[in-house]
């Protein structure tokens, strides 16, 4: 096992791996931007190096900086957690070659899976349904011509796009003409790689992931699935595991599709895969996530398997050996952000007063405390508050329990908070006839 691991993030994540490398025995490092000096995952850690300015390209995205980190701590290791440099192959590949450790897939992985197309070719090749559409980047006469065979309303996505970033939807054949340039340039400047595809629109479908753990001796295990259809403009809010919409049976032939796409791309780590499923119980694959998701907990609730621990498990040469993985009951995850609810604008301030809900199947994932100041350059996510029930029905009455023991004030901060309530009472959420487009439906 590793000696010494250098955590480059922040926040909530950042306190998780801490948490988890003290209960393997592990030293822990600590980055911080000027503006994180007080966070808590400072205080947790047993070093802490500052890394420059509060902007992230010039501290968290600032790789030679990270690396005169790791060198100067002597960490073995560098855990990325989620955003910033996590699936980042050239950091990947230049800690590697520092002779240090990157906790998660390979650098030749990570770019591929980086490659929404030809993570495509390599799904289908292994019998995962593809959505219709481009069987790679499409120029706009090809793009006119697919969208005609196929049907509008279709999507514009960038190659290189992921986490909900680079898409457009278009809804007839005047749009596409108008929008197709645009997504271009827009894929250019936002990722450095302009190719674009096009494909079928699915309406209302929802967003089905499933958690996947693998180690470097060809082993993988899926822990399951989750449901991630409560969002706004493809950015998650609520994540549940199980969904109520997936049978056992297509469960089973999706997970056993996963774990032959994992070993054919040589996975290693934790990452996701995930999917969208029509009206129809039909499932299409998206794209594979190579680190760990924000909403890992409620995997982690059901089956009482601890990811983040696996992680460095697996990344130090050890064998994935779980015994067989049993979900059991039901967990909703809750992204308490700093925004307002009404407009989801960000509203950063000082945290004045602080009340964390408690109680049986009750778990928080923060880094936040009274007297925080919480920094306007970064993600809005406060806390992460997911809930356990016997049932789904016990699992809802809960969160709403447990959001109305959320106390949080300071001048100018607002949350989120209500927003997860008036979802939680809809009874749509109630039936599990949620989907991808429900919170623009609601908020109307």
């Amino acid at each position: 096992m590793f000696k010494k691991v250098l955590i480059a993030n922040r926040g909530e994540i950042a306190v998780r791996a801490i948490r988890a490398c003290k209960e393997l025995g592990i030293k822990t490092v600590a980055v911080y931007s000027e503006a994180d000096e007080n966070s808590l995952h400072v205080r947790l850690a047993d070093e802490a190096i500052r890394i420059g300015p509060p902007e992230p390209a010039k501290s968290y995205l600032d790789v030679p900086t990270i690396m005169s980190a790791v060198e100067v701590s002597k960490a073995d290791a560098v855990y990325p957690g989620y955003g910033f440099l996590a699936e980042n192959p050239k950091f990947a590949e230049i800690v590697s070659k520092s002779g240090v450790k990157f906790i998660g897939p390979s650098p030749v992985t990570l770019d591929l899976i980086g490659d929404k197309i030809k993570t495509k070719e390599i799904a289908g090749k292994v019998g995962i349904p593809l959505v219709p559409g481009s069987s790679g980047a499409t120029d706009l006469e090809k793009a006119l011509e697919i969208a005609s065979e196929i049907g509008y309303p279709v999507v514009l996505k960038a190659s290189a796009g992921g986490g909900g970033r680079g898409i457009r939807i278009v809804m007839n054949e005047k749009e596409l003409r108008e929008k197709f340039p645009v997504a271009v340039q827009e894929a250019e400047v936002s990722f450095g790689d302009g190719r674009v595809y096009v494909e079928k629109f699915i309406i209302n479908p929802k967003h089905i992931e499933f958690q996947v753990l693998a180690d470097s001796h060809g082993n993988v295990v899926v822990l399951g699935e989750r449901e991630c259809s409560i969002q706004r403009r493809h950015q998650k809010l609520i994540e549940e595991a199980p969904s109520v919409s997936v049978d056992e049976s297509k469960k089973k032939e999706i997970e056993e599709a996963v774990i032959e796409f994992c070993r054919e791309i040589g996975y290693e780590g934790a990452g996701t895969v995930e999917f969208l499923m029509d009206e129809d119980g039909n499932f299409y694959f998206m794209e594979m996530n190579g680190r760990i998701q924000v909403e890992h907990p409620v995997t982690e609730v059901v089956t009482g398997v601890d990811i983040v621990k696996w992680q460095f498990r697996v990344a130090s040469g050890q064998k994935l050996k779980l015994p067989e993985v049993k979900r059991n009951g039901f967990a909703i995850e809750f992204r308490i952000n700093a925004e307002d609810p009404d407009s989801f604008l960000p509203s950063p301030g000082k945290i004045e007063e602080l009340i964390l809900p408690g109680g049986v199947g009750v778990r928080v994932d923060t880094h936040i405390y009274t007297g925080y100041k919480i920094p306007p350059y970064y993600d809005s996510l406060l806390a992460k508050v997911i809930v356990w029930g016997n049932t789904r029905e016990e699992a809802i009455k809960r969160g709403l329990r447990a959001l109305g023991e959320f106390i949080i004030s300071g001048e100018g901060l607002k949350t989120n908070i209500e927003f997860h309530k008036r979802v939680l009472k809809t009874k749509e959420f109630k039936e599990g006839r949620h989907h991808i487009g429900f919170v623009e439906e609601m908020m109307v």
